[in-house]
This record gives structure tokens, sequence and C-alpha cells, in this order.
């Protein structure tokens, strides 16, 4: 007997959800005539202001065109799936719908245990639940919101891949094999219209294995797939700035505003060794006087980390961070210094040091691989001292920064020659 039901579908706004901000999620209902029916949270939220009562759907930028975009898909596969559960049943209920839209069996009644053999995410589903879980953490403050900006970006190069490889919006997870981590190295760094570096294409299939080995755990596949891929060594070996470079950058006159103030904020960190996020975020709250003395010190958690940087005000970070005191960034909030978004702070580097006649690329990074250099080789700080003021957890991390130069070395040959040998070059006699 042929099915002749047929199936509406309303999308709507759940104002009673409204969050803080005034943004409400948006619900499929599914309605099959002569049936109850169910309803769907589609996983968007568009602000009160934002819903377009009459048309149903989202009004506004980007994002609103991204939920309508949500919309229209899960109109597709629900008006879909709706076809072949008729040619399969006399009688679809909103409920059977649903439950396959959702990739569970369609005769499953509500409160039912969902057998998990049977949900198996796709690739891009798995990485939003690791994103999710991820942003909970971040909550927690137990994670960086910059590393989840990241989860993101790597999110984002999967789904790129997926569509110029193989023209797919997504994969099963079965389908995956260690060819996939291959091509998607030899994507990022060959392929793609503006490829990645060697260590910054490691890094995102360094992401891709651990969510693939987040669905391993989770019982979606027997084993990760990509897990022999070697993603090590792709840590670079960036050259700080040399001593002289930072002087000139520093003694250059500089006419204009946004400029000297790029330079501060750049000679700052060079002296600090604080990343991007840290120094954004610096306020006068950070400033801590510690001994008998009263000696003042700059002291924060890393935002990437939650380990504290324990940093001496060095003169030349005193003489900036009293230039700024009348600036409006510390009248009005409190903050040491005043730094423009990392996007704009990287390209405004990239003109000073064409300014300062520098002849490679400035960036927020290396000033911090700068100020490893300098409190190692040229102030003659312990390792583990410079270790403290890094914020790292583990010495590893610091040595990747803090590379021992020559004229240490000679330098502290010239101080315990004479203790090993004479002036004329004889070995002493030590009592040990």
């Amino acid at each position: 007997m042929k099915n002749h039901q047929k199936l509406t579908l309303l999308f709507w706004h759940r104002k009673s959800k409204a969050d803080a901000k005034g943004n409400a999620p948006i619900i499929c209902r599914i309605s099959i005539e002569g049936e109850i029916f169910e309803e769907l949270a589609i996983g968007k939220k568009v602000h009160l202001k934002n819903w377009d009562v009459e048309y149903k759907k989202a009004k506004g930028g980007s994002q609103e065109k991204a939920t309508n975009q949500k919309i229209n898909e899960i109109s597709v596969d629900l008006n879909r799936q709706f076809i072949f559960l008729q040619a399969e049943y006399e009688r679809v209920t909103p409920l059977m719908l649903k439950n396959v839209y959702k990739g569970l069996p369609p005769m499953l009644s509500k409160g039912s245990l969902k057998p998990e053999a049977l949900i198996i995410p796709t690739l891009l589903q798995v990485s939003d639940l690791h994103i999710s879980n991820f942003k909970k953490m971040v909550e927690k403050k137990l994670r960086s919101k910059e590393t989840l900006k990241q989860w993101n970006a790597t999110r984002k190069k999967i789904e790129e891949f997926l569509i110029a490889q193989f023209q797919l919006k997504d994969a099963e997870l079965a389908a995956i094999d260690y060819s996939f981590a291959v091509k998607f190295y030899s994507y990022l760094t060959v392929d793609r219209e503006k490829v990645l570096g060697e260590a910054a294409a490691k890094k995102q299939v360094k992401n891709l294995k651990e969510i693939l080995t987040f669905a391993e755990t989770s019982n979606w596949v027997a084993k990760n797939p990509i897990i022999k891929f070697k993603c090590g060594g792709d840590e670079t070996d960036i050259s700080p700035l040399e001593y002289f470079e930072v002087e000139q950058i520093w003694n250059k006159q500089i006419t204009i505003q946004r400029m000297v103030e790029v330079r501060d904020a750049f000679i700052f960190q060079c002296f600090t060794g604080f990343a991007f996020q840290d120094i954004f975020a610096l306020t006068v709250e950070n400033i801590v006087k510690v001994g008998i003395t009263g000696e003042r010190w700059l002291i924060k958690d890393r935002g990437k980390t939650g380990v504290s940087e324990t940093v001496p005000i060095l003169p030349i970070i005193d003489e900036l961070i009293k230039k700024y005191k009348n600036h409006p960034c510390r009248k009005f909030k409190g903050l040491l210094m005043p730094v423009n978004s990392n996007a704009k702070y990287n390209a405004y580097l990239k003109e000073l040091a064409v300014i300062c006649g520098i002849s490679r690329e400035l960036n927020t990074h290396l000033a911090r691989h700068t100020f490893a250099d300098i409190m190692l080789n040229i102030m003659e700080f312990s390792l583990e001292e410079v270790s403290k003021m890094l914020g790292h957890k583990t010495l590893r991390t610091t040595q990747r920064y803090a590379k021992v130069k020559k004229n240490k070395i000679s330098k502290t040959l010239a101080k315990v020659k004479s203790i090993v040998f004479t002036e004329d070059g004889q070995l002493r006699k030590i009592v040990s």
C-alpha cells in the first residue's frame, strides 16, 4: 500500500530559551498528518532581533546566512529521509523521521537506551564533539581560548580539504585510512591556495590525529587509522633577533604614532617574554611588589597554559610603563600597553621591520624567543630561571626557546678558567 502522508517542517524561534545576550535557539517542528509532531534543535542560535517571523529565516550578516544554510540543509535531509521511509513503511511518524535523521533505528521509542554501536558520527561531527568538549574546559578555565581558536581552524581546514580533494561535505570514519593523513598534509603544503609551512601543516595533522584518537576512545573506530603518521620534528628552530637589532628598533626615530605604539609593544615583549594574548590583557594589577625591598615584578598566569609568568620589571619596561600612564588604554581600561588586535599587530610589525631596516619578518612570537635569548645569553640567567619567567611547564619547552650561544660559553670559560689552569696554562692542584 502506497504511503500518501505529507510532511510539514516548521522552523521557529524559541524565545523563551534566550540567553543573556538575547540569542535563542532555532527549532525544527516535524509534522506528519495524523501523527503527534516532534521537535528537533538545529544547533543554531539567532538574536531576538534577527529572526524573521514571517519568512521563518534569520536576517543579518554572515552568521545568520550560515544559520539559513543550516535550515536549508536540514530541510533537504529530512525530506529525503521521509521519502525513503515512505517507501519502506505504510505509516511514518515524526519520531521515526527524527530517529533516522539522528542516525538511530527508525522504530526506537522515546526513552529507550540508544545503541551506541549504531550511532557512528562523521569526521566533522567528531571534530565538533571534540571542540565542544574543549570549549567546556575553556569555560572552566582549564584550557586556553587561543587553543580553542586553533581547534576551530583545524576543523575548517579538514572541511576545506574534503571539498577540494574528494568533493565531499563530510566523510564517514570507516572511509578514513593512513593515506588520508598523507593527502591532507600534501594538500596543506602543496595544493592549497595559501600553503602552510611544514611545521604548521604537521600541527594540523597532529590535531586530526587527536580527533581520530577521540573517535577511537569513543568506540566509533576500532583503531586510529593515521596513528603511525609522524608529526614529530615539527618544531621550527626560530632564531631570535640579535641584540643589536633590538637596539636598532628601540632607538629608531619614528614619527607615526601607531608605529611608535607597535614598536613599544614589541620591545615590551622582548624584555618580558609575554605572548600576545598576555601582553594584550596586562593591567596595572599585574605589577606586584615582592621581597623585603618591594621590588616590582610583572606576574600573570599564561592564557595558554595557566602557568604563572614571573618577570622582573627591567628599566626599559619601567620606562614604557611610565610612558603610557596617561594613554586612554591606561585611563579607561587599566591596561599597561596599547596593543592592537593580533592580525593588525603582526601586520604593523612587518611595516616596522622595513622602517627599522630589519631584514627579517617581525612577529609577536619572535619577541618571545628574543626575550629567552637575552635572558640566557646576555643577562646570564639560568635555564630554570628563564623557564619560570616564560611560564613553561617543563625545561624541555624552554630549551627550544633558549639556545646557549658561543659567546655565553666564552664568558663562562673566562670566569672559570683560572680555577683549573694557572696563568701559564698548567693544571692547578684542586682539592675535591
